[in-house]
């Protein structure tokens, strides 16, 4: 594994990497038939693990090296860390391909209400927030409501982003903070449907500074890679806000490695024409 000594010289590393990769047809892509779609041909780096040093707090910095899609990046983090498990959400319109993410959206829950809008198969959002998500209308939860979680694993009341906080809050040095987002009813075949590309986020504070590492079963590079290095960064960033507001001993903790680890990191034909040709 190749520590980089910032995000750019990782980024490009991982550009020139896929560059020089095969091309491969996998069938299916979200679940959806491309079997006779010579432009859903796929380059792929496998098992792909990068990995950066932080320290810095600004996120200028971040925007500049890493170079997200912006406003929308920030927009979208925003809703993300919320509090509400939205579905679908304001901001995937605004992704500059939400043209593309609107065919992925599926009829609400509840079937016939015209109130309802057409939905996702799931949300980060929801995914941060999981403990009433699909229970009210979009995903937003009244004020007035009885917020003990609806939704119970084999033992226990599903845990949430704010869980994840709380548990660092009261052990500093634990290994287990763990927040994921691909959950047991994404296990298994779905004809048609989407699963999560994100696996889990894991916090662990080493020393001074808080790490995270990153796992994702799939990523893609022109769409996606970008974006999901930065809202992983604002995600860190994020929690070590929240637990400097009510725990002193974290007031001189600094964001930590930044570990990325991607089972298929691709691009489709079309993107890696443009990419060989000198465009990114």
């Amino acid at each position: 594994m190749t520590t980089y000594s910032d995000f750019q010289s990782a980024i490009d590393h991982a550009y020139n990497r896929m560059k020089a990769s095969t091309p491969h047809h996998r069938g299916k892509w979200q679940g959806v038939d491309v079997s006779r779609k010579p432009e859903a041909i796929t380059n792929e780096l496998h098992h792909y693990v990068m990995q950066v040093p932080m320290s810095l707090t600004d996120l200028n910095y971040y925007r500049e090296t890493i170079k997200p899609n912006l406003p929308w990046a920030d927009d979208h983090f925003a809703e993300r860390v919320g509090g509400h498990p939205l579905n679908p959400g304001v901001e995937w319109r605004n992704w500059p391909w939400g043209v593309s993410a609107d065919r992925s959206r599926i009829d609400p829950v509840t079937v016939g209400d015209p109130t309802q809008e057409r939905i996702f198969d799931h949300t980060y959002a929801m995914r941060y927030w999981p403990k009433h998500a699909g229970q009210y209308p979009r995903g937003i939860i009244p004020s007035n409501v009885d917020h003990t979680p609806v939704h119970r694993g084999i033992y226990y009341d599903y845990g949430d982003l704010g869980d994840v906080v709380e548990e660092l809050r009261r052990d500093p040095t634990t290994r287990q903070a763990i927040l994921p987002v691909f959950f047991p009813e994404d296990t298994g075949y779905r004809l048609g449907r989407r699963k999560p590309c994100s696996l889990f986020y894991h916090f662990m504070r080493v020393n001074s500074s808080l790490d995270i590492s990153y796992q994702l079963r799939s990523c893609d590079m022109a769409h996606h890679f970008r974006d999901d290095i930065y809202l992983t960064v604002r995600l860190l960033l994020w929690v070590l806000d929240e637990l400097k507001k009510t725990e002193r001993s974290w007031g001189q903790i600094l964001p930590g490695t930044f570990c990325m680890m991607i089972a298929n990191l691709h691009m489709f034909r079309n993107d890696y024409i443009q990419l060989t040709r000198g465009a990114t």
